[in-house]
């Protein structure tokens, strides 16, 4: 009964009643990038734009995204959820509501919002729920937070593309990736940013569903 009151936790979203209260003051992360020396939060040079977006554990999805041309720096941290300034202990109870994101800052004339969700929907399984294989939790969701209308109407459409590429491939299941407005990101420590170039035998759960995703 413990084990599933555990999952039945980590697996709800929480309220704003029962959250964590976190911090007023943001976590403490180094001023530059551990690959490319470039400012981890700016500022960052005219005309490139941000993508925000979850596919569980954040140590290989920010890995992934850092080796694509026109990806000018990335970072790691929390979105989607309730407490300010959470912890990454805090957020793997189940109890502040957020995702693992990768903040991926980007140049449009080299590589496409539409090409950054072809990685992301074939890079993970985004018909999990909670969960991103053994990572069980919200933390783990797969999600895209959005900054713009435009985002918002080429993540839909990249979605439906998608989906429409896992029926065509007799999949039998649904996209469940949360998509909203971003609200709040918040960065995560600073052990986590950029982790698997610190620690290159480090832990990736990232595992696609094989299908391939018709946008970008």
């Amino acid at each position: 009964m413990f084990v599933i009151d555990m999952f039945n936790k980590k697996t709800a979203m929480p309220t704003p009643d029962n959250a964590l209260p976190g911090r007023s003051e943001p976590l403490p992360t180094a001023q530059t990038h551990f690959v490319n020396g470039r400012p981890l939060k700016g500022p960052y040079p005219e005309g490139l734009e941000i993508a925000y977006l979850g596919m569980g554990c954040f140590w290989g999805a920010e890995r992934l995204f850092w080796t694509i041309p026109g990806v000018y720096v990335t970072a790691v941290g929390y979105a989607g959820g309730i407490t300010p300034n959470p912890t990454y202990n805090e957020t793997t109870t189940g109890l502040t509501g957020h995702a693992e994101i990768v903040k991926v800052v980007f140049d449009p004339s080299v590589v496409s919002y539409r090409d950054l969700l072809k990685v992301f929907f074939e890079e993970h399984d985004p018909t999990q729920g909670m969960r991103q294989g053994n990572d069980i939790g919200t933390t783990y969701r797969s999600a895209v937070y959005t900054t713009t209308d435009e985002q918002a109407v080429e993540a839909g459409q990249a979605a439906e593309a998608f989906q429409g590429a896992l029926d065509a491939a007799g999949k039998k299941v649904r996209i469940t990736t949360e998509f909203a407005p971003l609200d709040v990101f918040y960065y995560a420590e600073d052990y986590h940013q950029q982790y698997l170039a610190k620690n290159p035998g480090g832990y990736c759960g990232l595992k696609g569903t094989g299908v391939t995703c018709p946008a970008g």
